[in-house]
């Protein structure tokens, strides 16, 4: 453990001081930091040089954010999401592993699934504070994850900011890093001046495009109400991102460059892009983006991280990066109740961490199947076993003591109207994306 401090401590000071040296100076550091961690963390180091001998946009990206963010987030970025998560903890990982044994890159915790406000197609319901998770209980996940090497956690719910003990986790666990998805409309100063305190937990503020369409959603005057949080936490120099719900009313607009621009304008440096899910109680697969409109947001995509400083993550398009379907492998979701979901639109469970380590839930016999499986497809760009391999999630709900998370969560097996649509929409899904994937990258590294 002193040697681990030592080292975060010496490659975190390193890090620190290339936020106000040269670009031959960075170069130098890289070369430094080369010597630690393994091969994975090696490359990553080694692509990170390469960003800076070209000064590409991502390069530029990384600039914006050292310019622009508070000290203390600098610090945790680098000491907790960088040195501690991706050079320390591969170490970990790697002994866990060939234990035979899962660990996830981050855990999703659901603290409460309250919300205050009322979204058209979102998996949330009513809930009352009596169906939140203990404090105790969160406490205990995020030990037991930075012990399997796990420095990352990602809360949502509903709305996260309702959940009293919030900031005592954040307060407790100085040295891990947290994202936080939020309606947005309970930022205010106050809020940012609690996340100024630790500085090591990102808002990322959910928007449906612009007023009209996100007002269309998610009600009357949120998007002004989002907007104001964003001024808030940019003006405190708080980094943020936003997240959208894609869905066949809004793909077009919230991947044109206009928007993008509007969010990297107020202060965005992450975007994240989901598809609307059939999944949940009374699932509409009218929502759904057509298969069109998801290979058009790929294209978009490409032209984003060509042109723009700006992070953006396409939870879809970009699986071939991670191999295709992560779910029950590089992250877990756990409810509010405690149930353990291998993913956030897979209201499934067998165990519950309130009687189990996360050790455990991540080893049982149905996340070690979905596993074996994975991927699911030879091409990447299909990676999920909902929309785009459905007769896997089927396959499983037959196979295994499954339940479902909530009243309502099998409509996507059993309703046969919904059934119908998802096939439907896999088939077109499959036949657009064949030749993208033959002509892509991806394909060509494992050809060979």
């Amino acid at each position: 453990m002193v040697i681990n401090f030592i080292k975060k401590k010496t490659i975190g000071l390193l890090l620190k001081s290339a936020t106000n040296v040269s670009d031959k100076t960075l170069i130098n550091i890289t070369k430094v930091l080369e010597k630690f961690g393994n091969e994975t963390s090696k490359a990553a180091v080694k692509s990170v040089r390469e960003m800076i001998e070209q000064n590409t946009v991502g390069y530029q990206f990384i600039r914006r954010m050292i310019k622009n963010i508070a000290p203390i987030y600098k610090e945790k970025i680098i000491e907790n999401l960088v040195v501690q998560g991706l050079i320390l903890n591969l170490k970990k990982k790697d002994k866990e592993r060939k234990k035979g044994g899962a660990v996830p890159t981050t855990v999703l915790i659901s603290p409460t699934m309250r919300c205050n406000l009322r979204c058209t197609g979102c998996y949330a319901g009513n809930y009352s504070m009596k169906d939140d998770l203990p404090f105790e209980v969160v406490d205990r996940i995020i030990k037991e994850g930075k012990k399997m090497g796990v420095s990352f956690y990602t809360f949502l719910g509903g709305e996260p900011f309702l959940w009293q003990p919030l900031f005592r986790i954040l307060e407790k666990h100085r040295d891990a890093f947290f994202q936080i998805y939020t309606n947005s409309t309970l930022i205010t100063e106050d809020i940012a001046k609690k996340l100024l305190k630790t500085g090591n937990a990102i808002p990322i503020l959910s928007i449906e495009g612009f007023e009209k369409k996100t007002d269309e959603r998610r009600g009357k005057g949120i998007f002004k109400k989002v907007i104001s949080a964003m001024d808030i936490l940019k003006s405190y120099k708080i980094p943020f991102g936003f997240s959208v719900a894609v869905t066949r009313k809004n793909a077009e607009e919230v991947s044109s460059d206009e928007f993008i621009d509007f969010m990297i304008e107020k202060g965005a440096y992450i975007g994240w892009f989901f598809l609307y899910m059939p999944v949940g109680a009374k699932p509409d697969p009218k929502l759904m983006p057509t298969p069109k409109q998801r290979l058009h947001l790929y294209h978009r995509d490409v032209k984003i991280r060509e042109t723009k400083p700006i992070f953006i993550i396409d939870f879809w398009n970009d699986a071939p990066w991670v191999g295709g379907c992560i779910a029950g492998k590089e992250y877990v979701h756990i409810t509010s109740t405690g149930d353990v979901e291998p993913c956030i639109f897979t209201h499934m469970a067998v165990d519950n961490i309130k009687n189990k380590s996360l050790r455990e839930v991540m080893n049982s016999d149905y996340f070690r199947a979905l596993r074996e499986r994975q991927p699911f497809h030879n091409n990447l760009f299909l990676p999920c076993q909902w929309i785009d391999n459905p007769e896997v999630s089927r396959e499983m709900m037959e196979k295994y003591n499954i339940y479902p998370t909530h009243p309502g969560a099998d409509d996507p097996i059993k309703d046969k109207k919904v059934r119908q649509a998802i096939d439907n929409y896999a088939k077109e899904v499959h036949r657009l994306y064949a030749p993208v994937w033959k002509n892509s990258q991806f394909y060509k590294n494992r050809k060979q």
